[in-house]
């Protein structure tokens, strides 16, 4: 497992110290929509933003939303230079209600804008038809929240994620559910969109390969809050487990509900039940549920990303803060690279970009998925969810060990950049002496 990640990591400070070398070259390129600010050349370049910013998961939205504004105001506040011409980010964000009926409509919009990049769209249901839109006008977008296998399923170039699929979600709390709780008949519940009904298919998948005996499937939507019918119907099977695929909003009444009519079951949920907000909105009973996270922790994310969100925001990361700021960071990055904020020109440098963010090493493989993405274990202890295990490569990882690992791969990777960093400054030095001029 080392030797794998620190294979990585030496990658990864390669391609880093060529990147800077070839910064230095400072080729010009084409450029559009400049202004004049000064004495200097100026030249704003949109990035998009959408997601739920009403309604019941409107709190993850922020998260989201904040997580690309830092990656934004960083950059600026930095300086980037594309082309010979100072840039200035600027984020369009878009609420999209959570619809599926209106991701094409914001992904349009954004379109009319010319906005250079985009980082959403937060649900699988808003964002798989809003990438259709997207993929026709060649804009590239990153999603650092969407799970749903069917969005990079579709064929299409420019669609990326930085989160896990749930094709490697679903497996991996439901055999983490098996391992500990070895339950005989599980109830699989989902909320009817393309999130909840996808991975709660996933899950069913797995548990009914392990031998495991699923229930009737049980439906609700994305505005229920009385489970108490369909809650009643289960807990005349008397099952060992409940899991439910949706989102917090609904998954925490469900929870809620479920104890108070005596369902004594473990309950299980994926990434979007998986918030200190299920306290707020289950109380007590609450306490114990297990759930899971296409990726680390919020709380493993680097600490300049962790320091830089709460000095800006006074709030800490809910969920997926640290994707959406490594989807940003992505984008800003290939354009970089590509020296180019041209969505054709920089697109193939996103395509293969070896990238070191606030979540980890980050490479696409050909469908435009996040290589090798970690999956986390969580449960809700004392009112807050604290991760149990990390499972990345088909291994259960204790989670304490992941975090002494993830330590020593990123001190690995400082000392390495700072020797590539000492050993170009004196090949730049050797090659300026005199004697070197004369050769």
């Amino acid at each position: 497992m080392n030797s794998k990640i620190f294979g990585m990591l030496r990658q990864i400070v390669v391609v880093a110290a060529a990147a800077a070398l070839a910064a230095g070259l400072g080729a010009c390129g084409k450029q559009e929509d400049k202004a004049k600010s000064g004495s200097s050349l100026e030249r704003v370049v949109k990035i998009g933003h959408a997601a739920p910013l009403t309604g019941g998961i409107a709190h993850l939205d922020k998260d989201n939303e904040y997580g690309a504004k830092l990656a934004i105001d960083e950059a600026n506040a930095k300086g980037t230079t594309i082309g010979g011409e100072k840039i200035v980010f600027e984020m369009l964000s878009e609420d999209d209600e959570g619809k599926p009926d209106k991701g094409p409509i914001i992904a349009q919009k954004f379109v009319d804008a010319k906005v250079a990049g985009v980082v959403g769209h937060l649900n699988s249901g808003v964002t798989i038809p809003a990438s259709a839109v997207y993929n026709q006008a060649g804009i590239p977008m990153i999603s650092g929240s969407a799970t749903n296998p069917k969005l990079t399923e579709q064929g299409f170039n420019n669609i990326f994620r930085t989160v896990g699929r749930d094709d490697q979600q679903a497996p991996a709390i439901a055999s983490y559910l098996n391992a500990q709780y070895k339950p005989k008949t599980v109830a699989v519940i989902d909320d009817a969109t393309s999130y909840g009904e996808g991975l709660a298919n996933e899950v069913e998948k797995t548990l009914k390969a392990a031998g495991i005996v699923v229930l009737p499937r049980e439906k609700g939507t994305d505005k229920t809050t009385d489970w108490k019918a369909v809650l009643t119907k289960v807990r005349g099977k008397k099952p060992d487990a409940v899991f439910y695929g949706g989102m917090d909003a609904t998954g925490g009444p469900l929870m809620k509900q479920g104890r108070e009519l005596g369902i004594k079951a473990v309950f299980a949920f994926g990434d979007g039940a998986c918030t200190d907000k299920m306290k707020e909105l289950a109380g007590d009973a609450a306490e114990g549920l297990l759930c899971s996270q296409a990726g680390i922790p919020a709380a493993a994310a680097s600490k300049k990303f962790l320091d830089g969100y709460k000095a800006k925001f006074n709030v800490d990361p809910i969920l997926y803060a640290p994707f959406t700021y490594d989807a940003t960071n992505l984008i800003i990055e290939s354009m970089k690279k590509a020296n180019s904020a041209d969505p054709a020109k920089y697109l193939p440098e996103l395509a293969k970009i070896s990238f070191r963010g606030a979540t980890g090493p980050i490479e696409f493989d050909e469908k435009g998925d996040r290589k090798d993405a970690e999956m986390t274990i969580f449960t809700m202890k004392g009112g807050k969810i604290e991760p149990l295990a990390i499972i990345k490569g088909g291994k259960t990882i204790p989670y304490n060990d992941f975090l002494q690992m993830a330590t020593a791969a990123i001190a690995a990777t400082a000392e390495a950049a700072k020797q590539a960093g000492e050993a170009a400054a004196k090949a730049v030095s050797g090659a300026t002496t005199p004697d070197a001029a004369k050769k």
